[in-house]
């Protein structure tokens, strides 16, 4: 565990393992630890690297009264502090629309993108959610269907799990007082259907089959020609968590055939 001063703010970080980057980027009001399944799997081959968004996880809170911070900014921000000019970028729904547009920014820079549980809008339409202030009494955040009642049922505890690691200090302020999402990060995410195709990295688009935005994640395979798809069966939304084995196995077949 480690802390970075980017832009301004205090980022919590964690790392395992020795050889090239794997960067992992979380959801929203998720954090870094939520990786930890691919952190026990990849670090043996990888020096794997996930951080707390700005307003997530241990990171610090951007203040109340202005715009949130960039996140493509962030993670330009994030790379270059650790030196890392050639990564292999692993997100999932925030965190893949992260990597979507710090793609369209860098082509070919990448030695492998791995998008999870996004896509891209169709032209003229942006991928946005409204922001509801939270309560005062809430303590555990809600996760809609980002996890199974099947996973509540039968693993309770790592349904458990997930809700303690993410409902951190930090998290709950900015729900409690949400700040307006960045100008930069919309106008970015709504071009993305024409921006997007210009990358040249390989790209793994990976999505749960429950997942709604199975559409925008097809989209976006068959906007980037040369990018792969992989849906996991019976899966939601957070499939690298509830379906652990089958995401890691899909993107591991992925780096050993393209980013070794």
């Amino acid at each position: 565990m480690a802390w970075l001063e980017i832009g301004g703010h205090d980022l919590y970080y964690v790392e395992a393992g020795a050889g090239q980057p794997l960067v992992f980027l979380h959801g929203m009001s998720s954090c870094g630890e939520a990786w930890w399944q691919q952190f026990a799997y990849f670090a043996n081959h990888y020096r794997v690297i996930a951080y707390d968004s700005v307003n997530h996880g241990h990171s610090s809170n951007s203040p109340r009264d202005v715009d949130e911070p960039d996140r493509t900014d962030e993670l330009e921000g994030f790379l270059d502090a650790l030196g890392i000019e050639q990564p292999i970028l692993a997100g999932n729904s925030m965190g893949g629309a992260t990597i979507l547009r710090w793609a369209a920014r860098h082509p070919g820079v990448a030695r492998a993108l791995v998008v999870s549980g996004m896509g891209v809008a169709e032209r003229g339409r942006a991928m946005t959610r409204t922001v509801t202030p939270l309560d005062h009494e809430t303590l555990f955040l809600p996760i809609g269907d980002s996890l199974t009642e099947r996973l509540k049922t039968e693993r309770p505890r790592m349904f458990e799990r997930y809700l303690r690691i993410r409902s951190t200090a930090t998290r709950l302020e900015f729900l409690r007082h949400p700040r307006p999402r960045n100008p930069k990060t919309i106008e970015e995410g709504a071009a993305l259907i024409d921006t997007i195709g210009v990358v040249t990295s390989p790209m793994l688009v990976i999505i749960g089959a429950l997942d709604a935005l199975v559409p925008q994640a097809k989209r976006l395979h068959a906007t980037v020609s040369h990018s792969r798809y992989v849906e996991i069966a019976e899966a939601p939304h957070n499939v690298y968590w509830e379906a652990a084995d089958a995401w890691n196995a899909a993107v591991d077949r992925f780096l050993d055939e393209t980013a070794q």
